[in-house]
Formats: C-alpha cells, sequence, structure tokens
C-alpha cells in the first residue's frame, strides 16, 4: 500500500509569523547594515565637528554652491513657492530650464524628503538625506550579499557578517571622499546592490516586472552613477553566469520562486568544505542545498524543463538531485543574459522622459576643456586602500582593513570552489585595471574624461571587493593558510603604498589597530570551532565590529578635516543669509522687474536666498548664456558653467534688475561659525523684460569690448572709451571729468586702484575663473584717470581695459526703453507675454538668454524657434502685433516621453506574459478540488508523478 498522505499543513498563527520573520536573515542582514552604516557616519561627523554635530561647515567644494542651494529651492518648488515649474526656473541665469537639472540634482526619491524640513535649514534637511542615502546603500549591499550564498531551506546565511559588509560598502573610502559632499552620486552607491540583485533575478528567471521598475528608480534617481553602477552589475552577472550553474526557469523559476541555480563547490577541497559546514552549523549534506537554493521537486522540475525527460536521455537510473539540477551549457546562461539586457532595456527606457531631457541639455551645455586622463601611479593607487586617505585625482578605494583581508583570502581560499576563487579574482584584478587604462576609462564615463575626480566608478570596485570578501567568509572562518596568504598581501600593499603622497598621520597606526582587533577575533572564533563556546563567538564578533566600524569613523573624520583644509568651502547659513532672504521678499515685484540678492560666499544666491539674477551653477549652464554673459564683463567659475552676478547699472538696465541687494559681512567669514552680515535693499528705475529695437538680428561678439557689447544690447552709447596707455603695472587715460571708471580684465588677477580709491580684487584664471568688470571709482576733475595694479602674475589685459560711464546718458537711455517697451509683462512657469505698444517694428528683445527649446510668436502667429539677438530671445516685429509671447520646452522632452510610453507599453506586455505563464498548470500536475476540502489540489512535480506511477505499477 501506499504510504499515506501527510497532513497538511495548519496555518501559522500571526504571532508565530511575526516571530520567525524577526528571526529572517533576509530582514536582519540589512536592518543590520543599515543600523551600524547609520551610527558610523553620524559618529564620523561628530568627530569632525561638523555641522549639524559641531561647530565647522560641511559645505565644500560642490556642495555648498550647488547641491545646498538647490536642495533649498527643491523645498520651496514642492511647496508652490516659485514663479517657475518644473520645465523652466526664473530665478537663476535670467532664466534657466529646469527639467535636466531636476534629472541631475534632485530627482533621488531621497531629496522628497527636504519638505518636512524648516525652510531656513537646509543644511540640516541634506545632511539627514545623506546620512540617509548612506544607510540605504549599506542596507542594500548586505540584502544582495546575503542571498548569494542562501543556507540550507533556503534561509540565510551568517548575517551579521552580511550586515558587516554591506555598512563598510557604504562606509567606504568614496562615500566619505566624493559621494558625503556630492549627494547625488550616492544614488549610484544605492543603485549597484540592487542592479545586482536585478541581474540575478534575470538569471533566475523571475521577477519580470519588479526587475525593470528597479532599474528605472536607479536610472531617474541619478542616471550619470546608475550608468556605472550598470556596468558594475553586468560584471556581476557575467561572472555569476560564469562561475554557477544556471537552469532555464523560463517556466519554473518565474511561478515556483526557486532561485534556480547552483553554486560549483570545490571537490578537491572536502576537509575545507567539511570544516565549513561545521562552522555555519550545517550537518551532513545540507551544505548542498543550501548552496543550491532550490530543493526536491523544484530541482528535478529544473532539469525536466532544461534536458527533458530521464526516458529521452536513455538514463533509467535515479531522480536528478538538487546537487545536478542546474544545466552548464550556454544556452540557459545566453537566456539569462538576454533576459538581463531586456530588463535594463526596459528599466532605461521608463526613466528615460527625464535622462533624455539630461542627455539633450548636455548637448547645448557650456563644454568645458578637453581633459587627456593621467592614471595615478601604483603606489598612490594601492595607498587608498589604506584609511584616512583623500584625493580628487586617486581612486577611492578603503573599505576597511578586516573587510580587505577578508576579500584577499579569497584567491587562497580552498572551502571555496575553484571557479568561484578564480572568477572572483579575475573579475577584481581587471576592474581594478580597467581604472587605470584610457579606453576603459571612457567606457566607465560614457565617452568622455570628466573636468576633475577621474575615478568616479570607484564605488563599484569597492562592492566587488565585498563580494569578494562575502563569498570568501560565509562558508565559515578561511584556514590559516588563507589568512597568511591574504596578510602577506595586505602587508605588500601596504608596504607598497609607503611613499604615497595622500598617506595620513592615522593612515597606518588605524589600519595596524584595526588589523590586531580582527585578528584576535578570528583566532577566537577558530577556537569556537573547536569548544563551540558562545562566549567566544560573541567576543569574536564585538571585536571585529570594532575593528571594522573604529576604523570607518577614524577614516571618515579624518577625510572631512583635509577636505575642509585643502578645497574650496562656503560657510553655513546664517543671520547674513536670512537677512538678504528677508530682503529679496520684500522688494520682490516679478515680473515688473528682476531683485538680485548680490554676491554672497558660496554662490547660487537666488535658489538659496530667492529673487533673480545671472548667478547659476549647474552641469547644464547653456553655452550661449556663459559666452553672452561672458561677452557683457560678467565673471564666472567652474569653466563657464557658474556665471557670477555683476553689479553695474548697464547691464541691470539690460536685464531690468530694478531692485539690487548689496550686503557686506560684519567680520571674517569662518569655517566654524556662521557668517554675520547686514544687506541692504537699493532700487532703480529700469526698462521692462520685454524692450523693442531697431533693426535685426545681430551676433553677439564675444571678442569685442565688453563695453560695446552692452552699449549694442542697450542700444544707445553710454561709456566713453579712451585710448590707455600701458607703463609697467600704471595704466593711463582720459575721460570725461564726473564719469565712472569701470575696469574690465577678465584674466588679470591681482587688485587694480584708482589714485586715491581703494583697491578692487580680481580672480581671473583662465578657463576655470574668469573675473568680472569692477567700478574702481570717479574720474577725478582734470579727467586723467591713473591706475595702479598690483598684479599676482603677469597682467594679460584686453585691447579696451577701460570705460567711463555716463550716468546721464544712461538715464535717458534707460527712459527710452521704458517708452516704447511692453507696456505690460506676465509670466508663468514657463511662459511670458508681453503687452506692447500699437506701431511696435523691428525686434521686441526679451531679456532672457536664448536656449534651445523657446519658442516665441508675435500676436496671433503660430510659435516658431526663437530669434536671437546678441544673445537673448528676439521676436521680430512687423507694426501689426500688440502682443509677443514666449515659452520654453526643454529639448529631448517629446523623445522622451515617447520612448518612455513604448517602455511602459512594452512592460506591460512582459508583466501579462509573466501573469500566463505563472496561470498555466505545471507539467503533470492534477487540476480540480479534493473530494473532501473543497481545495484545489496542489501541483505535483514531474519527480512525485514519476515515483508515484512507479509505486502503483509495482515497477
Amino acid at each position: 500500500m501506499p504510504p499515506a498522505a501527510p497532513p497538511a499543513p495548519t496555518p501559522a498563527r500571526d504571532g508565530v509569523r511575526g516571530l520567525r520573520a524577526a528571526r529572517n536573515p533576509l530582514l536582519l542582514a540589512p536592518a543590520g547594515a543599515g543600523l551600524l552604516t547609520a551610527a558610523v557616519f553620524v559618529l564620523a561627523t561628530a568627530l569632525a565637528r561638523s555641522h549639524p554635530l559641531g561647530p565647522y561647515t560641511r559645505n565644500v567644494v560642490d556642495l555648498g554652491q550647488q547641491y545646498l542651494p538647490y536642495h533649498a529651492y527643491w523645498r520651496a518648488f514642492l511647496l508652490g513657492d516659485t514663479h517657475g515649474d518644473a520645465f523652466l526656473n526664473w530665478n537663476s541665469g535670467f532664466g534657466a530650464g529646469f527639467l535636466g537639472d531636476i534629472g541631475t540634482y534632485l530627482s533621488s526619491p531621497f531629496s522628497l524628503l527636504v519638505v518636512l524640513f524648516p525652510a531656513d535649514r537646509p543644511e540640516l534637511a541634506l545632511y539627514v538625506i545623506t546620512a540617509l542615502k548612506i544607510t540605504a546603500a549599506g542596507a542594500a549591499m548586505a540584502a544582495l550579499l546575503i542571498r548569494l550564498r542562501p543556507a540550507a531551506g533556503g534561509s540565510g546565511g551568517p548575517w551579521p557578517l552580511a550586515a558587516l559588509l554591506g555598512a563598510a560598502y557604504a562606509l567606504s573610502g568614496w562615500t566619505f571622499n566624493h559621494g558625503a559632499s556630492v549627494p547625488m552620486w550616492l544614488d549610484g552607491l544605492i543603485a549597484f546592490p540592487l542592479l545586482c540583485l536585478v541581474a540575478e533575478w534575470a538569471r533566475a528567471g523571475r521577477r519580470p516586472v519588479l526587475g525593470p521598475l528597479v532599474v528605472a528608480v536607479a536610472w531617474i534617481a541619478n542616471f550619470y552613477t546608475a550608468y556605472m553602477a550598470t556596468l558594475g552589475a553586468a560584471v556581476f552577472l557575467i561572472v555569476r553566469l560564469l562561475t554557477t550553474d544556471t537552469a532555464d526557469t523560463a517556466g519554473t523559476g518565474a511561478t515556483t520562486g526557486t532561485a534556480g541555480t547552483t553554486d560549483t563547490t570545490d571537490t578537491a577541497g572536502t576537509a575545507d568544505t567539511a570544516g565549513t559546514a561545521a562552522i555555519t552549523g550545517s550537518v551532513g549534506s545540507v551544505g548542498t542545498a543550501a548552496i543550491t537554493g532550490s530543493v526536491g521537486a523544484a530541482a528535478t522540475a529544473a532539469t525536466a524543463a532544461t534536458t527533458g525527460s530521464a526516458g529521452s536521455a536513455g538514463s533509467a537510473g535515479p531522480p536528478a538531485t538538487a546537487a545536478t539540477a542546474g544545466t552548464t551549457g550556454v544556452r540557459p546562461r545566453l537566456a539569462a543574459l538576454l533576459r538581463a539586457v531586456w530588463t535594463v532595456g526596459l528599466g532605461v527606457g521608463l526613466a528615460a522622459p527625464l535622462v533624455l531631457v539630461v542627455f539633450s541639455g548636455t548637448q547645448y551645455a557650456d563644454p568645458t576643456p578637453e581633459t587627456v586622463f593621467a592614471p595615478a601611479a601604483w603606489t598612490e593607487l594601492f595607498g587608498r586602500f589604506l584609511p584616512a586617505t583623500a584625493n580628487v585625482d586617486t581612486p577611492a578605494l578603503f573599505i576597511g582593513t578586516p573587510a580587505l583581508l577578508l576579500a584577499l583570502t579569497l584567491p587562497f581560499n580552498r572551502a571555496v570552489a575553484p571557479r568561484v576563487r578564480y572568477g572572483w579574482t579575475a573579475a577584481v584584478v581587471l576592474v581594478t585595471l580597467s581604472l587605470q587604462w584610457g579606453p576603459t576609462h571612457l567606457l566607465w564615463h560614457a565617452g568622455a574624461s570628466p573636468n576633475g575626480n577621474p575615478y568616479r566608478q570607484a564605488f563599484v570596485l569597492c562592492g566587488l571587493l565585498l563580494v569578494a570578501a562575502w563569498l570568501s567568509g560565509a562558508p565559515g572562518v578561511p584556514r590559516p593558510a588563507a589568512l597568511l596568504g591574504a596578510a602577506a598581501l595586505l602587508g605588500s600593499l601596504a608596504l607598497a603604498a609607503r611613499t604615497s603622497t595622500d598617506i595620513d598621520a592615522w593612515s597606518y597606526p588605524t589600519a595596524g589597530a584595526a588589523l590586531l582587533l580582527a585578528a584576535l577575533a578570528t583566532l577566537l572564533l577558530l577556537l569556537r570551532g573547536r569548544a563551540r563556546t558562545p562566549a567566544l563567538a560573541a567576543g569574536a564578533a564585538a571585536l571585529l565590529l570594532a575593528a571594522q566600524a573604529g576604523e570607518a569613523a577614524v577614516s571618515g573624520a579624518r577625510v572631512e578635516r583635509q577636505q575642509r583644509a585643502d578645497v574650496a568651502w562656503a560657510p553655513r547659513i546664517g543671520d547674513w543669509q536670512r537677512a538678504v532672504g528677508a530682503e529679496v521678499a520684500r522688494a520682490d515685484a516679478w515680473p515688473a522687474y528682476r531683485t538680485d540678492p548680490g554676491p554672497l560666499p558660496g554662490g547660487n544666491e537666488p535658489l538659496l536666498l530667492g529673487g533673480e539674477g545671472a548667478d547659476t551653477y549647474s552641469s547644464l549652464t547653456t553655452e550661449n548664456t556663459s559666452r553672452t554673459l561672458d561677452s557683457l564683463g560678467f565673471g564666472h567659475y567652474a569653466k563657464g558653467r557658474h556665471p557670477e552676478t555683476l553689479d553695474n547699472p548697464v547691464t541691470d538696465a539690460i536685464f531690468s534688475i530694478g531692485t539690487r541687494i548689496r550686503s557686506e559681512a560684519a567680520e571674517p567669514v569662518r569655517q566654524d561659525a556662521a557668517p554675520r552680515g547686514t544687506a541692504t535693499a537699493t532700487t532703480a528705475t529700469v526698462p521692462p523684460l520685454v524692450t523693442v529695437h531697431p533693426g535685426r538680428p545681430a551676433a553677439v561678439d564675444p571678442a569685442d569690448s565688453a563695453f560695446r557689447n552692452q552699449e549694442l544690447l542697450l542700444g544707445s552709447s553710454v561709456y566713453a572709451l579712451p585710448a590707455v596707455r600701458r607703463t609697467g603695472t600704471t595704466l593711463t587715460a582720459r575721460c570725461p571729468a564726473g564719469a565712472e571708471v569701470w575696469f574690465w580684465a577678465p584674466e588679470y588677477k591681482g587688485t587694480a586702484a584708482l589714485a586715491g580709491a581703494a583697491p578692487a580684487a580680481y580672480d581671473g584664471r583662465p578657463p576655470a575663473t574668469r573675473a568680472p568688470m569692477r567700478a574702481l571709482g570717479t574720474v577725478p576733475a582734470d579727467g586723467e584717470v591713473r591706475i595702479r595694479l598690483v598684479p599676482g602674475r603677469k597682467p594679460v589685459l584686453p585691447r579696451q581695459s577701460v570705460g567711463c560711464l555716463d550716468r546721464a546718458r544712461l538715464a535717458a537711455a534707460v527712459a527710452r526703453l521704458t517708452a516704447t517697451g511692453a507696456t505690460r509683462v506676465t509670466a508663468t512657469g514657463h511662459a511670458l507675454t508681453a503687452e506692447l505698444p500699437p506701431g511696435s517694428t523691428g525686434l521686441a528683445v526679451v531679456a532672457v538668454p536664448r536656449a534651445t527649446g523657446w519658442r516665441c510668436a508675435a500676436g496671433s502667429a503660430e510659435p516658431v524657434s526663437a530669434r536671437s539677438h546678441r544673445g537673448l530671445l528676439a521676436v521680430p516685429l512687423d507694426g501689426r502685433a500688440t502682443r509677443v509671447s514666449c515659452s520654453f520646452r526643454p529639448p529631448g522632452v517629446r523623445l522622451g516621453a515617447a520612448a518612455g510610453a513604448t517602455a511602459l507599453l512594452a512592460l506591460a506586455g512582459t508583466a501579462l506574459l509573466a501573469r500566463r505563464r505563472a496561470r498555466r498548470p505545471e507539467a503533470g500536475s492534477h487540476e480540480g478540488r479534493q473530494e473532501f476540502t473543497g481545495r484545489p489540489h496542489e501541483a505535483r512535480s514531474p519527480a512525485q508523478d514519476a515515483d508515484y506511477a512507479a509505486r502503483r505499477t509495482g515497477a
């Protein structure tokens, strides 16, 4: 008689289910990694005495100049307190596209949290967002690691190790040296382990809908580092395909939920494997099932799906076991690779509405000088594996000495299958070499070598090293031979790095202390393998935690201190900025005229404080905006992508700046205190935003005198342009008495002073920095202009460096433009309309830099691509139109929307196909309902059917 069927399992109670969930390693690993990461990051901030846990500013480099102002503006935008919309930002650059900036700086889901903080605390908001991103990266890496080597019965492996290594990834040298000061890149840090999980799903034929959605979110959050993370995930997938057996799960994995994969075991290392099983608590041959992640019927089903039935194979042997369920042929691997490509293609397509706008924006952005990649010396690269090292020109590869030591044991660890050892070792070595080779450097950076920080992709190598560490440590403590081999490699690396200029005074002592604690922990674990004493395990865990976390905290604090000392910084936000913001709010009258908040330490003031000015700092600042403002005497930073404001009455008239905030610091600006200063609003009569000029559109001439370019846009001659004589470091000229003397020398570095007046500082350092023109004083009664230069290097001056402004002529020009200009101007989110006097002819010039995406029309005519008049928007007038209108649509938005819609349809089709496959009954299953319970019969696998048939027939 056949044996009685086992009783149906009783449903677990909610309390039992909750207890099991709380003990699930798949949850414990990411939760532990997240908590540890957050604690160590906050501790590092406190040790560095950085705001908000100390008095010192965190606003180094672009953190203070870009990300802080953008997040302040983002909060106002989300709450509906801005003049512009998602297409256009009226505050910056006299009107700049905003959708591309959203995709570059603000599209991370974490950025939405800024609305939870007060308007005057953007620094705190950005710090919390940064900490949460780093925490999420640690949790994501732990979630990946714990799934790479599942234990018996599908439960997790040593989750404390996964948590520790996940935190090591999130607290790497790359995070402290680059990610913490460029928060948008942290989304790539999160994306890499998530995309590796997507690769695992594609390899197993699982989650065909969730996978593309994860890819889409990663690319939307920050497409630049997501691209690097995608390349890293491709490396991960290739190694996994080459080092594991892949089951054809097209018909099983997607429906049964099994992993359908088999890690290769080391048949030559029986003793090591047995030792591993003893350490990890596995018994008998359960390790095989643990590695495969599928047992019994699921494994047999996978075998049947890929190889056919046993009868057709001509074999009458026993059923296939979990160890042989996987297939090692090319077809399953190729199928997995194609699934991964399809998944990534769908995800990138879903992100296209934002990604293509950013990509299109880069085509029109101000180009930076071409950079030739120069690889770092190997001694410098080796030095970056050590703690407390910081340099933007070398790869930040610190992951913690204990984690690095564990990763280095992989080549020597015979408890790991040879294919896994050699495959992952080769992957790490090749990726390291790719950092140093020009063609692969360009591949990592999407074909364009970046200006500064040429190793932005180093976080991928950090992640791969930690995967190697997990694969070596998950089976148990590596044998002494492997530990000695890793120690030899680590010692050689540290010895080779001794001459690196990046080595800090804390590097070797911190690494040595961490190594000593790790060695003691290893000794305790080896003793525990014999004694099985819980106290030894607890002591080892505490030592490892102290080693890894303590080293990361010290390293992070030292890196922050080095950055404050070595790179540009901006002060914290304090009463000075709040005073300027209050004056701007009181004076703002947009669109009747603009209100410029003026310059403050840091930059991007219109985003941070409100108002409408020239100052903007974006990777997508258009070339036309930069060239137009340069030609008018404005200065810039960041090789043209950061135009700065110009306090000049002529340009104020051109751009309709009716109120200007002038402020002064009450004391020297310091790193360890919020700045204090005064702010005063000055109002002047200026023409409207839309003025009427005779003639036809003309091109801007950057090579011409800035004074002359201002006059051409104003439409009147307001400067006296004298011949300038130069004798050594003295310039002399003659101008009308009482005129204002302006000195324009964009490439000059030093000071310039009119006789008897205070000197004005110039900081021209081409091509990075261009100095704006400045007023030096008033022409004396005798008309003699004498300017004394104190140059920092050999002065380079333009042909027409001196202009003398006649205020009476300027007032007359303003009156004329006001009389003939727009009588009423209205502005919406990304459009502007102006009512003109009847009979207007010539050109309606809109005080907005012309950029691709602007469309304008006169009267009821159809909008066409906007014309340009010396760099500004222009609309030809025929005397009949009394209204002009212009609107902005970001380039790439239509193509992106079409690509996104296509990808969405493809995803819907994928979901429908997956649903139909899931509903399709398994081969050999029996549909219908049980006689007494009315419940559906559970599906039987082919192995169960074969076994039942044999017992019925007596075969």
